[in-house]
């Protein structure tokens, strides 16, 4: 089995441009491709883990990445999947984002001579002179077909700037520029940028004929993708000072029973065999599969040392086994907690479990937060010194935990 036809069958691939050549490419390990990632944070996200692994697989089959660092196309926004326009960041703020996401794509991809490359569009679209940029590559461009276009027509009814309308123009000058300066044959993105990444192929034929040997492909699973990057409303990052490696590890081990496996297939290294395998385990064994997917992936990202300690630290919680020192933690002086013990609303908040004792309150009446197991009824519960001397394990909702430790 080819890498292509690997690819396939873990369920990545969505809509292709040019088939067979493209799969006689891969499989040959002669595609130079990119993926783009703007620079909108200065973490990368869960919701990146699938075009990250997606360039190892094909870098470990001989293909080349190119990880484009969007320093230009971040100044203007992608307005695809957004109801509104994207906050505008300074070019200091751009350049921090993309010398951290540099740093976290290095666990994914090797970078140096002859193997993996890191460039920024910053460096050739802030030069571009915009008459000289209408001319050269507007004409190409029908306004018609650009309004047709997803990523533009669920924006028209709120309104659409005219500097994200050049969204997709910028994209296509990407592909354009980087076929003709690092001889880049392949695009890969997300399936809700399929009109923005035709662009650049169609650029690249209409300026340099159609048998320039430009390709699309994007990935099946963007809204999955996105929907793994945010959970109850807040991101999960790839830095562990802004999601810990346990609270990563959390994530994993409790997505949807009905997404575990679609996780495992498109997202770990494990072999197929060993996943055909696993989709016949009974139901019995989910937790099992979930904790799979999380160690693996926690791995990844943070190494095996700390996936280790992630799924001791789990365990501990769910079934009384492991350690639990790597659970996300607190500690509290003498001074903090009363000799009659601490409410747990300013407990709560002394361990950032909540934005206000409002947020702390409603989530007690709803019956979701517990302390050792046990259900808080009241608002005016306390925690004892005791209890925080043994390490009081606090649990939110459904899946988040935390541990607050009294110092004597």
């Amino acid at each position: 089995m080819g890498i292509y036809e690997e690819l396939i069958e873990r369920g990545l691939l969505a809509q292709v441009t040019d088939a067979d050549e493209i799969r006689e490419m891969v499989n040959a390990g002669k595609a130079t491709f990119y993926i783009g990632f703007d620079c909108t944070a200065d973490s990368l996200t869960a919701g990146h883990f699938m075009a990250l692994t997606l360039m190892k697989r094909l870098q470990m089959a001989g293909n080349k990445p190119i990880a484009l660092i969007g320093g230009g196309t971040t100044m203007i926004g992608d307005p695809s999947g957004r109801t509104d326009m994207r906050k505008m960041l300074t070019r200091e703020d751009i350049d921090h984002n993309a010398a951290c996401f540099k740093r976290q794509m290095e666990r994914f991809i090797e970078f140096g001579e002859g193997k993996a490359m890191m460039v920024n569009n910053a460096d050739w679209l802030l030069n571009l002179n915009y008459v000289e940029l209408l001319r050269e590559v507007g004409a190409c461009f029908s306004v018609n077909n650009m309004l047709r276009a997803e990523c533009y027509k669920q924006r028209m009814e709120k309104g659409l700037s005219f500097l994200e309308f050049n969204y997709m123009i910028m994209q296509s000058y990407d592909f354009y520029y980087l076929f003709q300066h690092y001889g880049c044959n392949m695009q890969f993105g997300g399936d809700d940028q399929w009109s923005n990444m035709l662009g650049g192929t169609e650029l690249i034929r209409k300026k340099l004929g159609k048998d320039a040997h430009a390709m699309t492909i994007t990935l099946l699973t963007d809204s999955q993708g996105k929907k793994m990057g945010k959970t109850a409303g807040n991101a999960v990052w790839l830095d562990p000072n802004k999601t810990s490696p346990f609270e990563f590890y959390q994530y994993w081990r409790n997505v949807d029973d009905a997404d575990v496996m679609k996780c495992i297939r498109m997202l770990t290294f494990l072999p197929l065999e060993t996943i055909r395998e696993m989709d016949q385990w009974p139901d019995s064994r989910i937790n099992e599969k979930k904790e799979v997917l999380a160690f693996e992936l926690t791995s990844l990202v943070h190494g095996k040392e700390e996936a280790e300690k992630a799924q001791s630290a789990a365990r501990a919680l769910f079934s009384g086994e492991g350690d639990d020192a790597s659970m996300p933690t607190t500690c509290l002086c003498c001074e903090q907690v009363p000799e009659e013990g601490i409410n747990i609303i300013d407990l709560m908040v002394c361990c950032g479990l909540v934005k206000s004792r409002g947020e702390a309150r409603r989530l007690i009446e709803q019956g979701g937060v517990k302390v050792n197991g046990e259900k808080i009824a009241s608002t005016y519960a306390t925690v004892s010194r005791e209890q925080l001397c043994a390490g009081a394990k606090i649990k939110k909702g459904k899946k988040e935990f935390h541990k607050a430790l009294l110092q004597m």
